[in-house]
């Protein structure tokens, strides 16, 4: 027991360590969780071989339940509506990068099968780095993030019937053949106790083991029919079973279960549990308890994902990469060249260019996560000679530790394109008005129906085709092309406008088109959009008249609906609500007054400071307001009596 704690101890402890640091650095929680699992591992040899394979057979549990969770946001429908880009992009990303690393491999003397499999392994990408890089950098709206989400979700879709086809390549079998399956593993540990084997792991072991590649999988579609069925037809009656308890308990119970049984009976035909999970999670996706069972099994999806890449990290063995360092690291750097290579002419044959066919070259370059269980699997089914599983383990994690740079190299090339490359030609302006809005997202277009509505011309400019385009179909003109470029600003009337209102989505872009249009209009009025109040600061001083924080009206006005509910009148709560608008105002003007660039906030002794002052007047002021409309309503209530 107490071997085990410690064995714990170890692998929380630096799961919470490295995480939040490779997090902090802008790796992912990925690399943080290989880089803990290397340091335990190998490098400290905190945690043995054996102890992180026994649970690893546990942290396997991890990738199912991940399996499951995408099945269950995969709808039928939604599948079908992305059809073209899952099986044009994606399908041929997987095909022609298998063919391509299959050729690899047969060129340097392995078989068609064995290179066959080391195509499929390879062919897949990191989903957990990727999506979690490009919604850090606020990439996954962009062209190249949406194209890179497509192929993903292909490669998450193509891993079942690879799952499925694996079982064809098995070598043939030999005395020393790796068996497969947790519970052949314990089957045999109870063998060499004496104990004797239960006789429907050993029959079901037995019956996989005698049948032929064919056979296999004419048992796996078999299988999969049976989840099929058990998912539309049973899964319904037993929530409803379940409801009538009333114990919220019970609901988690109910969604391991799900998990844990398909995981038991896929491991004792001797197919992959995470084959049954995620048709499961597909034939529940329509189901009312689909946010159910997400809520339930998100937190041990999580964990248990996090340790299996620990014990993935810790299971390297650093002296097969030791023993032949140029050949594999030769190996990842030729799978990014050549899945880069196949990447980039898919981009350009799908319209990609610019920053987006950049974005979606690197962002995919590297093998995922999925590999891991493809090499897992394919050596439980003997599809891969003895020791190779080790350098192609070695191969993945070195090609995702790298993953990081291709990012960076991104961001340098990023910067260094100008977005004429990308962008087709700004239009020819052939209006002007009194008011210019530039950028017509969802903050523009209510300023430009209101000002329209009320009888006033507006000229609106925006870099996103697709707004422009949006807008046309409602009768509404708008120019497309960026609108902190000087000529644009000046053809679209600039000179004798009388209102700018700056509603970009760029802070930066924002501040430099105030500045640009105030030098280039010193009487121009200037309403301007602000993320958040170190932006309202950066407007301010780059001389913007009237500053909108997004979110400060809607908020207020959801703080008035909390007081109010919280039995203040309409009048009481609508009277607080102007005072902390009001109060607001002037402070962020006192504020920006003592507010430095470039010294950060925390370490502003004067701001800080006066922040502190008018935060504790706010609260006086509200209180003093407070206890003022009481004396009122009371004087008033006592009148009333009187008369």
């Amino acid at each position: 027991m107490e071997g085990f704690l410690f064995q714990a101890t170890i692998f929380l402890a630096a799961m919470v360590i490295a995480v939040p640091i490779a997090s902090r650095l802008g790796f992912g929680s990925v690399l943080g969780y290989l880089a803990a699992g290397i340091i335990i591992g190998p490098i400290t040899g905190l945690v043995g071989g054996q102890q992180t394979a026994e649970l690893q057979h546990v942290a396997e549990f991890g990738v199912v339940m991940m399996l499951f969770l995408i099945g269950l946001e995969l709808e039928p429908r939604a599948l079908w509506d992305m059809r073209h880009r899952l099986l044009g992009l994606g399908g041929l990303q997987i095909t022609l990068t298998t063919l391509a690393v299959m050729g690899g491999a047969m060129y340097f003397g392995q078989g068609w099968s064995v290179a066959l499999a080391i195509g499929m392994i390879f062919a897949l990408s990191s989903t957990a780095i990727v999506l979690q890089t490009l919604s850090e950098k606020g990439l996954m709206q962009t062209g190249g993030g949406r194209s890179s989400f497509s192929v993903l979700l292909a490669q998450d879709i193509a891993v079942i019937p690879m799952l499925a086809f694996l079982p064809l390549l098995a070598l043939p079998k030999g005395a020393d053949a790796v068996l497969s399956g947790v519970l052949m593993r314990g089957a045999e540990a109870g063998a060499a106790h004496g104990d004797a084997p239960a006789a429907p792991h050993e029959a079901a072991q037995s019956f996989m083991a005698s049948l032929p590649g064919w056979g296999a999988t004419l048992v796996t579609i078999a299988a999969v029919a049976a989840i099929i069925l058990t998912g539309v037809y049973l899964t319904r009656p037993v929530f409803r079973f379940i409801h009538a308890a009333r114990l919220r308990e019970m609901y988690t119970a109910l969604a391991l279960l799900i998990v844990v049984g398909i995981s038991f009976l896929m491991m004792l035909v001797g197919l992959s549990p995470a084959l049954g999970a995620f048709l499961a999670g597909v034939v529940l996706a329509n189901s009312e308890f689909r946010h159910e069972l997400e809520s339930d099994l998100a937190p041990f999806k999580g964990l248990l994902l996090g340790l299996f890449f620990i014990t993935v990290g810790a299971g390297i063995n650093f002296e097969v990469l030791f023993g032949a360092p140029i050949l594999i690291v030769g190996m990842a750097a030729a799978l990014i060249l050549v899945k880069g290579g196949i990447l980039y002419l898919l981009g350009r044959i799908f319209a990609l260019r610019g920053r987006d066919l950049w974005l979606f070259t690197l962002s995919l370059a590297q093998a995922g996560e999925f590999g891991f269980v493809l090499v897992a699997f394919s050596k439980q089914q003997n599809v891969l000679p003895r020791g190779m599983e080790e350098i192609l383990l070695l191969v993945i994690a070195l090609t995702m530790l790298i993953t990081p740079l291709l990012f960076i190299l991104y961001d340098w090339l990023s910067k260094r394109m100008t977005d004429g490359a990308e962008m087709p030609e700004a239009d020819e302006i052939d209006s002007t008005g009194p008011v210019i809005i530039a950028g017509i997202g969802r903050f523009g277009q209510v300023v430009n129906r209101l000002v329209r509505s009320s009888g006033f011309e507006t000229v609106v400019l925006d870099h996103d085709l697709t707004a422009i385009q949006s807008m046309r179909r409602f009768g509404v003109k708008g120019f497309f092309g960026d609108p902190t470029r000087p000529d644009l600003l000046h053809a679209a009337g600039l000179a004798e406008a009388r209102i700018l209102v700056v509603a970009l989505d760029s802070p930066d872009a924002a501040v430099r088109l105030v500045s640009f249009a105030r030098r280039e209009r010193p009487d121009l009025h200037i309403v301007a959009r602000a993320r958040d109040r170190t932006h309202v600061f950066r407007l301010y001083q780059a001389g913007a008249n009237d500053i909108v924080r997004e979110l400060f009206d809607s908020s207020l006005r959801a703080g008035r609906y909390v007081l109010e509910n919280m039995g203040l009148t309409d009048f009481e709560a609508a009277e607080i609500a102007q005072t902390f608008y009001q109060h607001d105002r002037q402070s962020v003007r006192d504020l920006a007054a003592l507010w430095d660039p470039d010294t950060p906030t925390l370490e502003n002794a004067a701001y800080m400071a006066r922040a502190r002052e008018l935060e504790e007047a706010l609260q006086t002021m509200l209180l003093s307001q407070l206890e003022a409309n009481g004396e009122v309503a009371r004087d008033a209530g006592e009148a009333k009596h009187e008369r």
